[in-house]
């Protein structure tokens, strides 16, 4: 989720319009047919041959695993399918797994609560489309603009914005988020599209142009059932699920994408501050498999290649 700047980021950054062509995400027939092996199944520590097993904290390697944190209601980053874990970042943890000799094991949780888990040592990483900034960084609650927690180091590996979209022939002449002022919009709790519509309430409000009715939902997968049934005028998401929606919701007929992508932004996964171990073999990890094409292969075969990053970074957001 471009997840807000306090998951889906904490956003006081000007808006710079990132136009990607809805084709260059888009998610083919074989792909929705299509899922994606979770991380139940052993993985084999001949990893450790590399060298990137023994990068591991020696509590990550006695476990034999990687405890992630992750709102699995988010096609196609994250989500449930004939009861498995599926999507672009099981995937990815499944190529990482191969690299580092560990299983990725994901736990289910409410976006907004992702962070608070990682701080309480429930998670060893938080992996759920969750957008890299500064105010995540530094542990600022973007509302209040004051310091509640240590903050989180983030390793990026995707590069997302925000799209809105209406139900299909039913745009209003909606293109920009200023084409708002005066409607109803259905997000995400706690992601940067929450983040923007709460920013445009007040430009809306500024401008003389009415106000912004903003209903929040614990996953876009509710947001998306209230705008499919006329509750709302638009809803908005990072790009990837968006798009993923507008190709699958009532085989094609439900949604469509208006205007420009915005915000445009990465996705890192999140690590405790005091946890620098494992931050750095996760690093090594993606930028093995960035090296070896198995990132690559799981980009395409989720139709986001577009997104796709040269090397991991270390909280490269902004």
């Amino acid at each position: 989720m471009t997840a807000s700047r306090s998951r889906r980021p904490g956003m006081a950054t000007p808006r710079t319009p990132r136009s990607v062509a809805v084709a260059a995400f888009a998610v083919t027939g074989a792909l929705l047919l299509s899922g994606c092996g979770d991380q139940r199944d052993k993985v084999d520590g001949s990893a450790s041959g590399k060298g990137l097993f023994n990068k591991l904290p020696k509590s990550v390697q006695s476990a034999g695993k990687i405890k992630v944190g992750s709102d699995i209601a988010f096609p196609p980053v994250e989500f449930k399918k004939s009861g498995r874990t599926v999507g672009i970042d099981p995937d990815l943890a499944d190529a990482l797994g191969k690299e580092l000799g560990v299983r990725f094991v994901f736990a289910n949780g409410t976006f907004d609560t992702l962070l608070t888990g990682l701080r309480s040592k429930r998670y060893d990483i938080a992996m759920s489309a969750m957008t890299d900034t500064k105010e995540r960084q530094e542990g600022i609650d973007p509302e209040k603009g004051k310091k509640v927690s240590e903050g989180v180091d983030f390793v990026d590996y995707f590069q997302a914005g925000v799209s809105i979209y209406t139900r299909k022939g039913k745009t209003q002449s909606i293109e920009t988020w200023d084409d708002l002022c005066g409607k109803k919009i259905v997000v995400q709790r706690g992601t940067v599209s929450h983040d923007l519509a709460k920013d445009q309430v007040k430009a809306c409000e500024d401008k003389g142009r009415g106000t912004i009715a903003i209903e929040a939902f614990d996953n876009d997968v509710q947001a998306q059932t209230r705008l499919r049934a006329g509750g709302a005028d638009a809803a908005a998401s990072d790009f990837p699920v968006a798009a993923y929606a507008v190709q699958t919701s009532g085989g094609g007929d439900d949604f469509e994408i208006v205007g420009e992508q915005v915000e445009a932004a990465p996705y890192g996964v999140a690590i405790s501050k005091d946890n620098t171990q494992l931050r750095d073999a996760l690093k090594a990890a993606f930028d093995e498999i960035i090296k070896n094409g198995a990132y690559e292969k799981v980009l395409k075969k989720w139709g986001v290649e577009a997104g796709a990053v040269t090397e991991a970074k270390i909280n490269g957001g902004s």
